[in-house]
């Protein structure tokens, strides 16, 4: 297939191209270069690509695709909670307008990357199914609901939308994130010899591998048109719920020399949620996961030894998606609306 990857040089999208390339696809790239600077000084894939804010997509972008994977978006809740408008016009109303595009232009399917942060906060201990109620409690989380709820509408015999619910990433890309919930655990404790907890360790958290959720999409693009058609899938794996408290231990257990500090800067996590995921196993079964917390913990301390990354660079603008934002914005560089100040520096 043609498949048009949004956000293509991201945490997620710099794995999902070479995942896709790997499974004999051709891929074009389209991303709006915020965090080229950031990550680790690893290569990424050469394909075709195009510098584009989502909300500028135009019609001819969608041309001659057979899918399109969505991953753009402003990617975690922190982010999303600095303007909520704008969370709302590029994860929300951009996605939908890419989606109608898309359509438009004849593609069939649609990828659309979801995530279990709409679960919000869950029901206790329970296994939350793709039927349970949906509770967003931030802007990014809400702005995943609403474009569910839209590409749902725009489902048709000729247009197919499916909506990955990633559980939190973690593991090893080339553009590599510090602000998720183990690769930071494990960024803590490999620059500071402390697994630092802000909460009191009890929420629960869903993880799954950045190169399962690129899987994930893989096989979405594989399985018969019936299977994935307006969809939803949980994607990760039953037994990768952990409590933060846990997946601090095995940071621990990874890395030599450190110890579990509780900040106590904050009570119990609102974010509570366990997440069942066995429709994906039962009707995807070409969506095969491989990693787990131990194997990504090690993989990704590995990664930080070998590039020498201390404890400023880890909690700075190259690993921290807010800060880099930030930092963009006070440079100059990014105006109000979050877009390039020099209209050259995206094109």
């Amino acid at each position: 297939m043609r498949v048009l990857v949004t956000g293509h040089a991201g945490y997620i999208g710099a794995v999902t191209v070479r995942v896709l390339l790997d499974a004999g696809h051709e891929v074009v790239g389209l991303d709006n270069g915020y965090f080229a600077g950031c990550g680790l000084p690893m290569p990424l894939e050469r394909i075709v690509e195009r510098r584009r804010d989502v909300r500028e997509v135009e019609p001819g972008d969608l041309d001659r695709f057979d899918a399109v994977v969505h991953l753009a978006a402003l990617c975690n809740d922190p982010l999303g909670d600095l303007n909520s408008d704008l969370t709302a016009a590029i994860n929300h109303r951009a996605s939908v307008r890419i989606a109608r595009l898309a359509r438009d232009a004849g593609v069939r399917r649609f990828i659309f990357a979801s995530s279990c942060s709409m679960y919000g906060a869950g029901q206790g201990d329970a296994l939350l199914t793709e039927e349970a109620p949906l509770c967003p409690i931030t802007s990014y989380a809400e702005s995943k609901v609403r474009v569910e709820e839209d590409l749902f509408e725009l489902a048709d015999g000729d247009f197919s939308p499916v909506y990955l619910r990633n559980a939190t990433a973690y593991g090893l890309s080339p553009r590599l994130r510090g602000d998720v919930v183990l690769n930071n655990l494990v960024g803590w404790a490999h620059t500071t010899g402390k697994i630092r907890i802000m909460s009191d360790g009890s929420p629960w958290r869903p993880i799954v591998h950045v190169e399962d959720i690129a899987r994930a999409a893989a096989a979405c693009l594989k399985a018969p048109r019936e299977a994935i058609h307006n969809e939803a899938y949980n994607i990760g794996v039953n037994a990768e719920n952990y409590q933060v408290r846990d997946l601090a231990e095995i940071v621990r257990e990874t890395v030599p020399g450190s110890v579990v500090e509780y900040a106590g800067e904050t009570g119990p996590d609102p974010r509570n949620y366990r997440v069942d995921f066995t429709k994906v196993q039962r009707q995807l079964p070409e969506f095969q996961p491989v990693w787990n917390a131990r194997l990504g913990a090690a993989e990704v301390y590995g990664a930080l030894k070998e590039h020498g990354i201390d404890r400023e660079s880890f909690l700075g603008p190259q690993f921290t998606r807010l800060a880099e934002i930030r930092r963009l914005l006070q440079a100059g560089e990014l105006d109000g609306e979050l877009r390039w100040a020099n209209a050259g520096v995206a094109a």
